[in-house]
């Protein structure tokens, strides 16, 4: 753990100079200008965000510590093997993680913070929830204790992934040829990012496209489609306050008006947009109204079914 906080103090320091660095390009080689107010209100959420590391590993990743004690294997005897296999585990459980926050709705009240930005650039990166380690969602990761990883060592693995996507905030940056569909590219995260129905909901690895692949939510970029970054309905505040809890009033005032559990259940586990009275504006409703189909008839939906396309 203490290599670990040399890691990141290297990590700091290099994404602030290519922060500068990207701020300086932008006004002397893109001539465009830079989000100055979107930037200083997201550097505002940051600072927020540093106080959660005072809240316990164990509510965080509740279950971890009990799961590692009754490990079914010890990681730390198998050397490069025990890193392959933490790799992949962090990127799979974050793959899941990662769609449950854009697919039910009580883990999109957090992540939503992150996308709720206009444009997107280096320090976009950084735009992350205030509550989203108390959610439970991070309760996905804990298996990998099972496998004789220690909860420091999966949250350290996961905020290794997260640093690998600090770069790829760079709407800058070029497609890379062969490499796009296999990595987790600026290009690839550019539609992840995207407020266009055609790219919404898509491109949710951390490192990799492996498990978008294979469970068939990657969506390449267009070059007829340019990206419109943000919300489907765009925030336009530069209060951090708002900008981080702003989800939940709109949340706390449907589950308040739900007629029955089924529909309270249906608010929490279901889509973003969801509604039972049968006007959804779900990624699947935009669609099928785009198209001119009938819509669906909207029910509350399990956690487990809403987390599908």
């Amino acid at each position: 753990m203490n290599n670990l906080g040399s890691v990141s103090r290297v990590l700091l320091v290099l994404s602030l100079g290519a922060t500068l660095l990207e701020i300086l390009a932008y006004k002397f080689v893109f001539k465009r200008e830079y989000g100055w107010r979107s930037a200083l209100a997201t550097l505002a959420v940051i600072v927020g965000r540093g106080f959660t590391r005072l809240i316990p590993i164990a509510l965080v990743l509740p279950g971890a510590a009990w799961l590692y004690e009754h490990r079914l294997f010890d990681a730390s005897a198998h050397g490069v093997v025990s890193w392959v296999v933490l790799f992949f585990g962090i990127e799979f459980f974050y793959y899941w993680y990662h769609r449950l926050g854009h697919r039910v709705r009580w883990f999109w009240l957090s992540h939503a913070v992150h996308h709720s930005t206009n444009e997107i650039n280096l320090v976009a990166a950084g735009r992350l929830a205030w509550t989203s380690q108390i959610t439970g969602a991070y309760v996905i990761f804990t298996p990998l204790a099972l496998l004789g990883f220690t909860p420091e060592t999966i949250l350290a693995g996961y905020a290794l992934n997260l640093s690998y996507q600090f770069w790829i905030h760079a709407d800058w940056f070029p497609k890379l040829g062969f490499l796009e569909g296999i990595l987790n590219t600026p290009s690839a995260h550019r539609v992840h990012h995207a407020a266009n129905l055609d790219y919404l909901d898509a491109n949710y690895g951390g490192v990799l496209m492996l498990f978008d692949r294979l469970f068939g939510t990657y969506t390449p970029e267009r070059d007829d489609l340019p990206c419109r970054y943000g919300l489907v309905h765009p925030l336009t505040t530069n209060n951090p306050l708002k900008i981080v809890f702003h989800q939940f009033g709109p949340f706390l005032r449907d589950v308040m008006s739900a007629r029955s559990p089924r529909e309270v259940w249906g608010y929490i586990s279901s889509p973003p947009g969801w509604r039972p009275d049968g006007n959804s504006e779900t990624t699947e409703d935009m669609r099928r109204k785009a198209a001119g189909a009938k819509p669906a008839e909207t029910t509350p939906a399990p956690v487990y079914e809403a987390a599908l396309p």
